[in-house]
């Protein structure tokens, strides 16, 4: 992207504006008077200065563009109430480019219809005080031009700088997508590749056989699909030391459903180490047939554990159905056996 130092469009509107003012002091012999048109001066160099300071850039303060209204307002009226209409004034009619320069500047930081404004009440002016062909002559039509001019680029350049906005968000959404897209991909390979590494032997074993398996060769075959299953579904909640106490109890006869809902993603390394670690004195520590842990969205609560003894064995031994939802006590008959809270 190509752009502008500030400070140079600034040095460029100063130099412009310091040349109205050369001009109206070395026409100050014209009018009859100079007193008006020093106040004049002073009011276009104060409002010049407001409008350019460099600590206030982007839109106008909108008492900054009242004051350059009120200026371009006041100093034709002081200066033409010191020269003859109908003579030709020279450069004694600086007014003109110096207020078409300052609402020039005020259309380009954003106050249009301040700018407007200004160089409309100069037209009328001119017009009451020297008639239309004063228009011309003195430069009033060349004031309004630039207005134009300016207006319509402030408003290309506003709708550039909204189209750069679009482009720039749809080109963050486009990498957040494609982000999300490796990703996809990246887990679905990790899960694909341990899938691979855990029931390839298996499916192996299983081919070779015809599918004749003897009993401990299904057993492991059920444990393998769950060890597979939480996998898919323990994600943060699993690491050797939980893998080893999950295994244990399901050799020893009990269901274990593990859910990870996101609710410890945020936890740094310190903490998930200290939270697994207890999660598996849980585990191990206890006899329940059933076992279900569940990560927690909460701000105190990390990971919740609860442990079920009795009820329907054959219920327990299906592991839920693989859906990890909890059969209700009252059903089934089944006592709490174990409830943990793991606080963050």
């Amino acid at each position: 992207m190509i752009t502008i130092p500030r400070g140079l469009i600034v040095g460029l509107a100063a130099v412009f504006s310091a040349y109205h003012v050369v001009l109206a002091i070395t026409s100050l012999g014209v009018p009859d008077s100079p007193v008006a048109p020093i106040i004049a001066i002073c009011l276009y160099v104060l409002a010049t200065v407001f409008s350019l300071w460099p600590s206030r850039p982007g839109r106008m303060p909108l008492w900054v563009a009242a004051f350059d209204l009120a200026a371009s307002i006041a100093m034709p009226l002081l200066v033409c109430s010191t020269l003859d209409a109908t003579a030709d004034n020279g450069y004694a009619t600086w007014y003109v480019a110096a207020i078409g320069t300052l609402m020039t500047i005020t259309a380009v930081r954003g106050r249009l219809v301040v700018a407007w404004a200004g160089v409309g009440f100069l037209v009328l002016q001119t017009l009451a005080w020297a008639g239309p062909a004063a228009l011309g002559f003195i430069g009033v039509i060349g004031s309004v031009v630039w207005v134009g001019v300016a207006h319509f680029g402030a408003r290309a350049l506003s709708r550039a700088s909204r189209e750069a906005r679009s482009y720039s968000l749809a080109e963050r959404e486009a990498a957040d997508w494609q982000a999300a897209q490796d990703a996809h991909l990246h887990e679905r390979q990790v899960r694909l590749a341990t899938t691979d590494r855990m029931a390839a032997p298996m499916l192996r074993r299983i081919v070779e056989t015809d599918g004749d398996l003897s009993d401990a060769e299904r057993l492991e075959c059920r444990q393998l699909e769950a060890a597979i299953r939480d996998e898919i579904r323990g994600r943060m909640l699993l690491d050797d030391g939980v893998r080893a106490a999950v295994r244990d109890a399901r050799q020893r006869g009990a269901s274990v459903t593990l859910l990870d809902e996101g609710g410890i993603d945020d936890l740094d390394d310190d903490d998930r180490r200290r939270t697994l670690s207890t999660l598996r004195d849980a585990i191990v520590g206890t006899d329940a047939d059933r076992i279900i842990v569940r990560t927690v969205s909460d701000d105190e609560v990390a990971v919740t554990v609860v442990g079920l003894r009795g009820g329907d064995q054959r219920t327990a031994a299906l592991g839920d159905g693989g859906s990890g939802v909890a059969v209700d006590d009252d059903d089934d008959g089944e006592e709490v056996d174990l409830w943990l809270e793991i606080p963050r």
